[in-house]
């Protein structure tokens, strides 16, 4: 960047040096505290105050030196500029080092990786040290892989509330939708119930950590689907739906088949709190502490998606 014309900018030594010189009062003092020799502190005092141009910040007389009114004007000034220049270098410096290391993280095999890859792509930029190993799994199986130490932290969530050996902090919650095939009458809907579902062709994602609590709200209500199909793998069950063999409820950021329909569950509704977990009391490396950082800094919020596509 070009310095405009007239434009004198403060140099980051000579403010230093005039605060060792209101600290000590003395100028050889201060130019042994700065390790520079006095001619050098008393050129860069000098030219500090002809960049200030209002005047001598010091007044150096045989045995009282002592500060002007612009010095002590100055003195808060320049002590903030110095202690925020300081902070700055060393945020900097931690960050540059925070990331390193490898972080083992589990991820829950039913959450869409559009929430994801912000997440990540953030991290990667912030703390290019640091090498992230994704595990993919079931949330029961990751929240095992983590109380046994297989894992650093993992990202899932379940229904139930966690014990107390694990801290959770929520990242963000999404509802759950039917899915069903492009031609299927819900398309002229604006949201489908439960009881609807009754007799319908029904694909079951089988890893969906949610199955037990909607085949039970289903059984309360008197609600049998059928069941023609089951996967393990949701981008099976989302192609399944989109040939026309049946639908699904799904949450809705899982959503990944291009053009698949869905409308929001409601009667009842049913929503889900995806969380990053990890052990209480364990000792983390650095790479935790990148991780809670950049979750923390990520924007969690989605836009608005009223409807599916259509």
């Amino acid at each position: 960047m070009k310095r405009a014309a007239g434009e004198t900018l403060l140099e980051i030594h000579e403010i230093r040096y005039f605060l060792a010189v209101c600290e000590t009062m003395n100028f050889s003092r201060a130019a042994e505290r700065c390790n520079v020799s006095q001619p050098s502190l008393t050129r860069a005092i000098q030219s500090l105050e002809g960049k200030l141009g209002g005047g001598p910040v010091i007044n150096r007389e045989r045995g009282n030196t002592h500060l002007t009114e612009l010095g002590r004007l100055m003195q808060p000034y320049f002590q903030r500029m110095l202690e925020n220049m300081e902070a700055a270098v060393s945020t900097a410096r931690t960050l540059s080092v925070l990331g390193a290391g490898t972080l083992k993280l589990g991820l829950m095999c039913t959450i869409g990786p559009a929430k994801m890859i912000g997440l990540f792509e953030g991290l990667s930029r912030a703390y290019p040290n640091m090498q992230l190993i994704l595990k993919d799994g079931a949330a029961s199986i990751l929240q095992e892989q983590l109380a046994s130490g297989q894992l650093d932290a993992a990202i899932f969530c379940q229904p139930e509330v966690l014990d107390d050996r694990f801290h959770v902090l929520p990242l963000y919650s999404e509802r759950f939708v039917v899915a069903f095939p492009p031609d299927h009458p819900w398309r002229e809907r604006e949201a489908i119930t439960l009881a609807e579902l009754h007799q319908q062709p029904y694909l079951a994602r089988v890893n969906c950590e949610y199955n037990d609590h909607i085949d039970a709200l289903m059984a309360r209500a008197g609600i049998e689907p059928l069941f023609p199909y089951e996967s393990e793998r949701d981008d099976w069950i989302q192609a399944m739906v989109m040939a026309g063999l049946g639908c699904t409820t799904i949450p809705e950021y899982a959503v990944t088949q291009p053009g698949l329909p869905w409308r929001p569950l409601i009667e009842p509704t049913v929503s889900r709190t995806i969380n990053l977990v990890s052990v209480r009391g364990r000792p983390h490396g650095q790479a935790i502490g990148a991780l809670v950082m950049a979750v923390k800094r990520h924007a969690w919020v989605p836009k608005s998606k009223v409807t599916a596509a259509v």
